[in-house]
């Protein structure tokens, strides 16, 4: 069984990558139709559509203007994610999102640090790095 470290991950909008990220997360969900009709002894379902969410919690940067700036709130864009890094036979799950949310905290004894959350907008692929 394979495992990987998680600081071997990366982001990228497009093909920028995004700078100094802590952690991300990506969930894919399913809805289902309920198709039981009388003489059921149970409920049944059907597979219907699909989507996904994920969030990026990053070290705030202002000089990454193509990574971390690429991310407004509103703004659509490709997202790249890397579990494991983005080398050859490394997986790659890809998607379009819209930014819905951006915080950014700042405390005296800590650095300055933003969350961005998206919303997918389509299916997300599941590949690998060529």
């Amino acid at each position: 069984m394979a495992t990987h470290a998680g600081s071997e991950g990366t982001v990228k909008v497009g093909s920028n990558a995004i700078a100094e990220i802590r952690s991300f997360s990506i969930e894919e969900t399913a809805e289902t139709l309920e198709d039981t009709s009388m003489g059921n002894a149970a409920r049944t379902y059907k597979p219907s559509l699909t989507t996904f969410t994920g969030s990026l919690d990053v070290l705030y940067d202002e000089t990454d203007t193509t990574g971390q700036g690429a991310l407004t709130v509103g703004a659509e864009v490709t997202l790249n994610l890397y579990p494991e890094g983005d080398t050859t036979g490394d997986v790659e799950l890809t998607g379009s999102a819209i930014v819905t949310s951006r915080s950014i905290s700042s405390s005296y004894d800590g650095l300055v640090e933003m969350s961005i959350s998206v919303q997918g907008n389509g299916a997300l692929t599941t590949t690998t790095v060529s």
